[in-house]
């Protein structure tokens, strides 16, 4: 077996996704663990460890656990794009925090990572810092 999603649910558990493959089809089950604690505070770092399982090394939304969840993940190369050309730093962090619920979207299969980056880090500077630097990394790979 081999671990393909971090997601973290609230606090410091995480829900760990593994896929099983055999010969005719894999298999994926989930199970619950403690969220990874990763030093870094580097946007592309924080991107690898929390989000490329479900968005892919390259934002485009096709990471490995993107096929066991309800809605494909957002292509995160085109927020700009789909915002008419505006990347809005604001908007994203509210989606990263969880502070922007869209009810008509039905339940959200992203975790709500302001709270896990908070209980996962020394002080909230820390988890401030890291959300800021993971939006100045999506700021980076949109494309033009």
């Amino acid at each position: 077996m081999r671990s393909i999603c971090r997601w973290t649910a609230c606090g410091a558990t995480a829900v760990v996704m593994l896929a099983s493959a055999s010969a005719q089809a894999s298999a994926q089950t989930i199970q619950r663990g403690d969220a990874p604690r990763l030093q870094s505070v580097q946007g592309a770092d924080t991107f690898k460890t929390y989000c490329a399982v479900c968005h892919g090394v390259e934002g485009k939304g096709n990471g490995p656990a993107a096929a066991a969840l309800k809605k494909v993940p957002a292509d995160l190369t085109t927020i700009a794009k789909r915002h008419g050309g505006s990347f809005s730093q604001p908007d994203v962090e509210a989606v990263i925090r969880g502070d922007q619920v869209l009810a008509a979207h039905g339940t959200r299969d992203m975790p709500i990572w302001g709270p896990i980056f908070e209980s996962i880090a020394a002080d909230s500077s820390f988890a401030k810092l890291r959300v800021s630097n993971l939006i100045g990394y999506l700021r980076s790979i949109q494309a033009q």
